[in-house]
Parts: structure tokens; sequence; C-alpha cells
């Protein structure tokens, strides 16, 4: 087997694995559209979009991310709840930065569908989503 066919073997593996991994934190009134990842020039770092959709109403529970996220939000109205930020409301045009590592919850505040393009500069061979756990009272 060459080198090249060996690499993107183990790159179709990785991506499988992130895949059914974040396919397991979808909830109802969300979908996911996951774009294949590229790797940049800085070594042992790729980038990847996720196109997400978000039905009115709805929220995806605080988690964070192994890298920088850059959030474009394409339609609707978003708000973000950063760890040590106040909440950010975002609408249709609007970009936010979420530093790596920062937990973050999102929740649909309008009254129609919202949609987001996440764009991460990541850790290859991290999961891309990681939730956050519940803390005890």
């Amino acid at each position: 087997m060459s080198k090249t066919t060996a690499i993107s073997a183990a790159a179709l593996i990785i991506t499988s694995l992130l895949t059914s991994s974040i396919a397991s934190a979808q909830q109802s009134g969300i979908k996911r559209t996951d774009f294949p990842a590229h790797d940049l020039s800085v070594p042992g770092r790729e980038a990847s979009q996720v196109l997400v959709e978000f039905a009115p109403g709805v929220s995806f529970p605080k988690h964070s991310h192994p890298g920088e996220e850059l959030v474009y939000v394409v339609e609707g109205t978003l708000e973000y709840a950063l760890d040590g930020r106040p909440p950010a409301t975002l609408k249709a045009g609007d970009v936010l930065f979420i530093p790596a590592g920062t937990p973050h919850a999102v929740r649909n505040v309008g009254a129609t569908k919202a949609t987001e393009l996440g764009t991460y500069i990541v850790e290859k061979g991290k999961p891309l989503l990681v939730l956050s756990k519940v803390s005890e009272k």
C-alpha cells in the first residue's frame, strides 16, 4: 500500500469516527451538514466547516471545541452564551469568534429557522465537539 493510500485510508477512518461522535450529539430540531476537513499549513491542524440549522426555540447545550471557531449567521437570529461573557444575539450576516476550549451554548431566539456556518481550526485527531458535563448541585 502506498503512503498516499495509507494516509487517505486513515483520514477516511478518522472522519467516519468524528462524524459518528458528532451525530450522537445531535438532537431534535437541529440539522447538521458536515463538510470535509482540510489540512492546514500548520502541522497538526485542520480546518472544517459545519452548517447547522436550528428550528425556532431550539437550543444546543453547552459544549466546546479543541480549537477556534468562527461563526457566520446565515439566516435567522441566534443567541450565543459563552462562559465569562454576557449573551450575544446575532442576526443574519453577523460573525462571532469563539476561542479554543471556550464552553458555549447556542439558541434560536427567533420565530423562524436559524442557520449558522461554523468554521473550525482544530487539532487533528481530536473530536470536533465536546459536550460539557452538567455540574451537580
